[in-house]
C-alpha cells in the first residue's frame, strides 16, 4: 500500500467522528485542523503538533494567515491534486480549512453540524471556497 492510500486509509477511519472545536479523539470528536495533525501523523509524515489554544472563530477576526502557517511548515504547493493531498479553503478574510482530498472535487474533512464527512469541494459549504492545494509527498 503506498503512504497515500494509507493517509485515505487512515482518513476513513475517522469518518462519522463528530465536530468539535480542537478535538483530537476518533470517534469522539475532531476539526478540520486536527484531522489533518492526527492522520498524517498516524501515517508517520509528520511528528505529534500541538498547535496550542486557537478560538473557534479566529478566522472571522483577522487577516493573519494561522492555519496556512501551520500547513507550510510540513508541505508544498501544488497546482494538480492527487489523493491523500490537502485542499485549502477561505472561509472569513483567511484559509481556515482543511480537507484530505481523496479523488478531486472529492474530499474528507471535519465540519462543523456535520463532522467528519466525505464531501465535495463543489457542494454546498465549500464551493466557491478553494484557495490552493498542498502536498506533504515527494513523488
Amino acid at each position: 500500500m503506498t503512504t497515500r492510500n494509507l493517509v485515505l486509509a487512515e482518513a476513513e477511519t475517522w469518518l462519522r467522528t463528530p465536530y468539535h472545536h480542537m478535538g483530537r479523539i476518533k470517534g469522539a470528536g475532531v476539526d478540520c485542523a486536527t484531522l489533518l495533525l492526527e492522520v498524517f501523523h498516524a501515517v508517520g509524515i509528520i511528528p505529534k503538533i500541538d498547535v496550542g489554544y486557537y478560538p473557534q472563530d479566529w478566522h472571522f477576526h483577522r487577516d493573519e494567515e494561522r492555519y496556512l502557517g501551520w500547513i507550510s511548515q510540513y508541505a508544498r504547493r501544488t497546482e494538480t491534486p492527487r489523493p491523500g493531498d490537502i485542499a485549502l479553503f477561505k472561509f472569513g478574510r483567511c484559509v481556515s480549512h482543511g480537507a484530505i482530498v481523496t479523488d478531486w472535487p472529492g474530499v474528507i474533512h471535519s465540519y462543523f453540524q456535520l463532522g467528519c464527512v466525505y464531501g465535495n469541494a463543489n457542494d454546498r459549504e465549500l464551493a466557491g471556497r478553494l484557495d490552493s492545494f498542498w502536498t506533504l509527498f515527494e513523488e
